[in-house]
């Protein structure tokens, strides 16, 4: 595998809609002129946006957070252009782009580290060969204090990394269940 370089991840998303939207130079300010967590196409990859929604996990019902016996009791919705994260807490949040992953194609996605360096880790799977759909992300903030996200900016790094060959059996070809998701997706079996 090797990793693919900023101009092929340029054509794959404006010819084959790979990445949706898609913003071809890095962003660092907005409209207005301030400072914000950047996005867009970097060296080796793409920083991707965090949607204005998200799913935090809360005890106030006192539940159990099986994957296998998911129930929604487990977070509070909140829609807005921040979110606050509990202490040693986390949240479902998705990205705004919406992927569609070539056959030969296997991604990372990492963390920005303006986020990791106030103790919030960005989880994500593998997004497979042929997935497509918003990627859901785990937002955990591991520190004592309550930590803030915002919708709209850059919260992860997506490294795409190319096969000699393409894949015998894809995401697709299994029939995955987070195929095509859209939103914020929970667990299930």
């Amino acid at each position: 595998m090797s990793i693919k370089e900023d101009l092929w991840i340029k054509k794959m998303a404006e010819e084959e809609k790979m990445i949706t939207p898609f913003h071809p130079e890095l962003v660092r300010f907005s409209d207005e002129g301030e400072k914000i967590i950047s996005y867009g196409l970097s060296s080796y990859g793409y920083d991707i946006l965090l949607a204005d929604e998200f799913k935090v996990f809360t005890n106030v019902y006192n539940t159990l957070v099986d994957p296998k016996n998911f129930t929604e009791d487990a977070f509070v919705d909140i829609q807005g252009p921040e979110c606050i994260i509990p202490p040693n807490s986390f949240a479902l949040a998705r990205s705004v782009e919406y992927f569609r992953i070539p056959r030969n194609i296997l991604t990372i996605c990492l963390g920005k580290s303006t986020y990791a360096r106030c103790g919030m880790i960005v989880n994500v799977t593998p997004l497979e060969p042929e997935w497509e759909g918003h990627i859901t992300l785990e937002i955990s903030n591991t520190s004592p204090l309550p930590a803030k996200v915002y919708a709209n900016e850059g919260i992860a790094q997506v490294i795409f990394l190319e096969a000699a060959t393409e894949c015998c059996v894809s995401y697709s070809d299994r029939g995955g269940k987070y195929q095509k998701q859209r939103g914020i997706t929970v667990p299930f079996v």
